[in-house]
């Protein structure tokens, strides 16, 4: 960025009441923690303004935004305009990213999941890893007569949220019993719960024989294997970014809904399946302060592309932020 540039964007902040002692406060979602946390480091490089983002997990981000205990919170489980209307929150999308199926099986690579053999590991239906409903999809791929551990989040979690919704567009049984939740009793005796993404990752890291779901950056940060996942069109999908993109250009964000929407399992034959929007809340009462988030977010969203590709995340494209930005113009909150 030229120095011209730099000197215009300051003064554009300034205009808009910030200030280089601001500390603007978030908590939530653990999904989209890394590249929140390099867009706000580049944004306080830019303009100085200080930005405080703690990583607890969707659910507890809900809570302090409808507890006004923190100026913005991140989820991964998008309200509903009802539930946003009774709390009096206005919403807007930060960033698309992707649910990876992370595993620790020394020596075995290119794993493929079926989308039956991913029901059944949530589901506690599969004891061992040469189970069949594994082996069919990896054709002579020897599998260990080892144990399969589970690993899931034991907190409120909106990346549980989107998972179990990825479940349940699968498995009528799973949709039936369980349905999409940010957190369960999880089935089955062989499984273990970690907090926030990145403590599943650790758990998955530290134990041999295990597979569990994580945002992309965690699983990739810890040089966690990644398993290949079988997308709405029967395609094994590798986890990368032309595939979360693909997958991304398929979903309906609408203003008139608060973009209120659940994009996991889109059609597609490049589509990878477990692909899920993560958002910001903020409250209606407060439009001074909501004025410096969506200055935060305009920047991230204009500035930040190439930090959340490097990240393994989707950027917003232009059409939806203009969308958001209209929306911003139309509660006050721009």
């Amino acid at each position: 960025m030229t120095k011209m540039v730099k000197i215009a964007l300051a003064a554009t902040v300034l205009a808009g009441g910030l200030s280089a002692s601001d500390v603007i406060k978030g908590s939530g979602a653990s999904f989209p923690y890394s590249v929140y946390q390099k867009w706000i480091k580049a944004y306080n490089k830019e303009t100085g303004v200080k930005i405080d983002y703690i990583k607890k997990g969707s659910s507890k981000g809900i809570k302090d935004a409808q507890a006004r205990a923190v100026d913005f919170a991140g989820t991964d489980a998008p309200l509903s305009p009802k539930d946003l209307k009774e709390n009096k929150l206005y919403q807007f999308p930060g960033v698309v990213g992707a649910i990876t199926m992370g595993y620790n099986v020394p020596g075995l690579e290119n794993l493929q999941l079926s989308r039956d053999a991913i029901v059944a590991i949530s589901s506690g239906k599969v004891a061992y890893w040469d189970d069949a409903v594994i082996a069919s999809a990896n054709k002579g791929m020897k599998l260990p007569h080892e144990k399969v551990t589970f690993v899931h989040r034991a907190d409120g979690s909106g990346t549980t949220y989107n998972y179990t919704y990825f479940l349940s567009k699968v498995s009528k049984d799973w949709r039936a019993e369980f349905g999409a939740k940010k957190a369960l009793n999880w089935p089955g005796s062989q499984h273990i719960g970690g907090k926030t993404n990145s403590g599943v990752a650790a758990l998955i890291k530290q134990t041999p024989f295990s597979v569990g779901y994580m945002d992309y950056a965690d699983a990739k940060n810890n040089n966690i294997a990644m398993a290949a996942v079988e997308n709405k069109a029967g395609k094994y999908i590798k986890p990368e970014l032309k595939y979360f993109q693909a997958a991304a250009a398929k979903a309906d964000l609408n203003p008139a809904k608060d973009f209120y929407a659940v994009i996991a399992d889109p059609a597609g034959e490049d589509s990878y399946p477990m692909v899920a929007a993560t958002f910001i809340l903020v409250p209606a009462e407060k439009a001074d302060m909501d004025k410096k988030v969506t200055t935060f977010y305009a920047w991230s969203y204009k500035n930040g592309q190439e930090i959340a590709k490097s990240l393994g995340f989707v950027p917003l494209p232009e059409s939806l932020t203009a969308k958001i930005d209209t929306y911003w113009a139309e509660k006050g909150i721009k």
